[in-house]
């Protein structure tokens, strides 16, 4: 008896290609930036008697995107994390701290570069991206490997649930190592809207999701799922568009080749020195493979996103400085697809 393949739904095979699907939208960006710089500003919208509103795209895509991302977090799983918070406890200090000691590394080596301003553009894209939470998309990573889901989940929300008041702490403690216009920018970012970005932008949007996770039935649920989840993915795809747009389109334009290499080597400096720091953290504490996994995901992975959402917001007149934090997305996939395959590759010899 012959047994026919099970055809793949659409939203699956877009899962097994996205990572060509995100190339793709790089490449729409720089092919045809005009309608993602359109829809990276603020646009008026309402109706005959009825107040107008600022309406951000950027901003809803990124909280459709973590909507989806509470409402997919199985619950269940955290209940493990009562009896072992040893590794939550460790990834969430680290994730923390980490930033606070690399990024004034990465700056004093910065300021040894002949870039009149010391690399502030750089280091203050560093700071936006460090400063977010951990990125949801390391479950993802955690389901493909030998990671402890549990205690990512856990770290995922539990860096959501302080953001409000860590995004700004961190933009504030580092402000001091950037000059000029970026300094007084980022910290007046990071007291005006710091709170209010962590609040409503991160917070709130994951909140709902989970809050509709327990509240709902299981059909209503399930028939959320079948909506929020492909919304979110197409929405993931053209906030990439939306973000390398405001990049990728004027670097074409007026090509910047030393930018460029700069905006790389920054990128996998701080990317390879979260993610090392992580491991050398866990393997001192002797954590267990898979916690061990999980505490390097979520000291390496931030929410490059919501991070180039804040850059878009608060230096609209400084699209470069999205290019390492596209750069820093990129390599923390690249990171966390070799720390997934160590983990295999740990579990097949045992």
């Amino acid at each position: 008896m012959t047994h026919t393949p099970t055809a793949k739904s659409p939203l699956t095979r877009l899962r097994d290609r996205l990572g060509w699907a995100v190339g793709a939208s790089y490449l729409a960006a720089a092919a045809l930036p005009a309608p993602g710089l359109w829809l990276r500003h603020p646009h008026m919208i309402g109706a005959a008697g009825i107040p107008h509103i600022a309406f951000e795209t950027p901003r809803f895509l990124l909280s459709l995107l973590l909507f989806s991302a509470g409402l997919q977090v199985p619950i269940h799983e955290l209940r493990a994390l009562v009896r072992r918070p040893t590794a939550l406890l460790t990834g969430l200090v680290l994730h923390l701290v980490a930033p606070l000691l690399i990024i004034p590394g990465v700056a004093f080596a910065l300021r040894q570069s002949p870039d009149s301003d010391g690399g502030s553009g750089m280091i203050a894209a560093m700071i936006l991206i460090v400063a977010m939470p951990v990125a949801a998309g390391a479950t993802v990573w955690t389901s493909k490997g030998d990671g402890d889901q549990s205690t990512t989940v856990g770290l995922v929300l539990a860096s959501t649930l302080v953001s409000p008041f860590t995004i700004p702490v961190t933009m504030t403690a580092l402000c001091p190592l950037l000059s000029g216009d970026y300094a007084n920018t980022l910290s007046g970012a990071a007291r005006a809207t710091g709170h209010a970005f962590a609040l409503t932008g991160v917070l709130l949007p994951c909140g709902a999701g989970i809050l509709c996770r327990l509240a709902l039935p299981d059909r209503a649920l399930t028939r959320l799922l079948d909506v929020a989840v492909p919304a979110a993915m197409v929405g993931s795809l053209l906030l990439t568009y939306i973000n390398a747009g405001g990049v990728l389109g004027p670097f074409l334009t007026h090509p910047e080749p030393v930018l460029l290499v700069a905006a790389l080597v920054v990128a996998a400096t701080v990317c390879g020195l979260s993610f090392g720091l992580g491991r050398i953290t866990a393997r001192a504490l002797r954590l267990d493979g898979p916690a061990g996994a999980s505490v390097t995901l979520a000291c390496g992975m931030n929410n490059s996103s919501a991070s180039a959402v804040l850059i878009t917001t608060t230096l609209p007149d400084r699209p470069h400085v999205l290019l390492p934090v596209l750069a820093y997305s990129l390599l923390q996939k690249v990171a966390a697809g070799r720390v997934v395959r160590a983990g295999l590759r740990r579990a097949a010899r045992a």
